[in-house]
């Protein structure tokens, strides 16, 4: 079968429908995954979808494929990405969702957990040769079930998590597919809850479903200025990620959200480890540390923090993109809601919400900004820049006389810390991009180092044209 390779990615499968993904790719990988699961022992994938326009014929298709590999389908429906990964955590061990997260509309993709594990990087090329050669055994016995795990979801989350008093809110949905199940369960939980956006709808007509950009979040902020509620919650197109706004307006980014989470976490799992990503605040460790738990920096991407975690049995893992990973009292994957819940736990402990998020350390820093590059360049020249790093920056503190001696990290890509700020630059794994991101704890300090950082790579790529992300 011919395949565009361009589409599997580092953590899923991408593609734009129908041109480089369609219903004979998405039967093609059910073949395939439904092989790789057969081979692992596992006879039973749930298969779920969200809001998008061409998710109804994509989900038959790769239905078709699972079950000519043998396999019994658990078929949940139009449901949030993480509640497919609640059914393939309590129904089975095993799921995909088709979803394209907060991509374009035209857009759509698979998200997929083999044996109890989201499989990425070499696994996810394992089934595009599989497809390639078609060389999945197809077998009998497949079969077909539908099941609502709505009900047994919202039970699970309204039995956990408990409210100290009610809290008024409003919930951005952007029309994705949180917006069926979200707003109901925070009203369970005893929250008076404004909804925006709320009604499914694959056109996203109101604005793009991903609270990461602060463009989308403008509705939510003029909703919370016109009314009484305290706080604003986002979520993104498949409802596993979080955002997060402060009644004046405050964006309350991940990094910052996981201070909050590890303060509380590790209150009843002291000296646990908190895995976070390479992109996040360097306030964000001691805030750990002074916790009681063990910060551990690690790579980007959601498949890598959570393997991380699966690792070390770290109760908590978050990522500045807006997964968060509850592992303590939760199943360990990404969860919106979920996140949503529990910092609405924390906070409801508080008579002022506001002045708990708003006094979280806080730095000067930049956006995540990119730059463009050629396909395979971004990883060569990460390479480069964490080779000639020492010597340049050595280099820059003597012209200025710094006595302050920067950390170097090639964890993911090249991350400097001084004492007052860092500086990142890696390789995106998903397109062909460096991602920067700068941090200051003043706004000096902010400067200096993106002239530091910019003046390197600027040595190793001469034509690099920094411009702001688009996810």
């Amino acid at each position: 079968m011919q395949v565009n390779a361009a589409i599997f990615k580092a953590y899923d499968i991408r593609g734009i429908v129908p041109t480089t993904l369609n219903t004979e790719v998405a039967e093609a990988l059910g073949l395939a995954f439904g092989a790789a699961a057969q081979a692992l022992g596992e006879k039973t994938v749930a298969v779920g979808r969200d809001g998008r326009l061409s998710g109804p014929s994509l989900v038959q298709a790769l239905i078709r494929g699972l079950v000519a590999a043998g396999i019994e389908v658990i078929d949940v429906g139009a449901v949030t990405t993480p509640m497919l990964y609640f059914a393939a955590s309590t129904l089975c061990r095993s799921g995909i969702q088709v979803t394209g997260s907060h991509n374009p509309k035209d857009y759509n993709g698979f998200k997929m957990v083999l044996a109890g594990k989201a499989i990425y990087g070499d696994e996810i090329q394992a089934l595009r040769r599989t497809m390639e050669a078609d060389s999945a055994p197809r077998l009998a016995g497949g079969s077909v079930r539908q099941a609502d795990v709505g009900p047994a979801y919202s039970d699970r989350i309204v039995g956990d998590v408990k409210l100290a008093r009610p809290l008024k809110i409003v919930v951005d949905s952007g029309n994705g597919i949180a917006g069926a199940s979200a707003p109901a369960i925070f009203r369970a939980l005893g929250c008076e809850v404004t909804e925006l956006f709320s009604e499914v709808d694959g056109d996203f007509p109101n604005h793009h479903p991903d609270p990461s950009k602060p463009e989308n979040l403008r509705d939510l902020m003029a909703a919370l200025q016109a009314g009484d509620a305290e706080l604003g919650l986002a979520f993104d197109g498949d409802g596993d990620r979080l955002g997060i706004v402060t009644k004046d307006g405050q964006n309350i980014f991940p990094d910052r959200q996981m201070m909050l989470f590890a303060r509380d976490v590790l209150s009843r799992v002291p000296g646990g480890e908190i895995v976070f990503d390479v992109k996040c605040t360097q306030r964000l460790a001691p805030e750990i540390a002074a916790a009681g738990g063990v910060p551990v920096m690690f790579k980007t991407g959601h498949s890598l923090i959570k393997a991380r975690m699966r690792e070390t049995n770290a109760p908590l893992g978050g990522e500045m993109s807006g997964h968060i990973f509850f592992k303590e009292r939760w199943y360990g994957f990404d969860d919106g809601t979920y996140a949503g819940c529990r910092l609405l736990e924390i906070l409801s402990r508080h008579p002022d919400a506001n002045a708990v998020l708003n006094g979280l350390p806080q730095s000067h820093s930049t956006p995540e900004l990119n730059v463009a590059c050629a396909e395979g360049e971004p990883h060569r020249v990460t390479a480069e820049l964490q080779a000639a790093a020492p010597a340049f920056l050595a280099q820059r503190a003597a012209v200025r006389g710094d006595s302050d001696t920067p950390a170097i990290s090639a964890i993911d890509g090249l991350r400097v810390d001084w004492a007052d700020g860092f500086g990142l630059i890696r390789a995106s794994n998903t397109t062909p991009v460096l991602v920067l991101r700068f941090e200051g704890q003043n706004a000096e300090a902010l400067h200096r180092i993106e002239g530091d950082m910019l003046a390197l790579l600027r040595q190793i790529k001469p034509d690099a044209q920094v411009g702001s992300a688009a996810h």
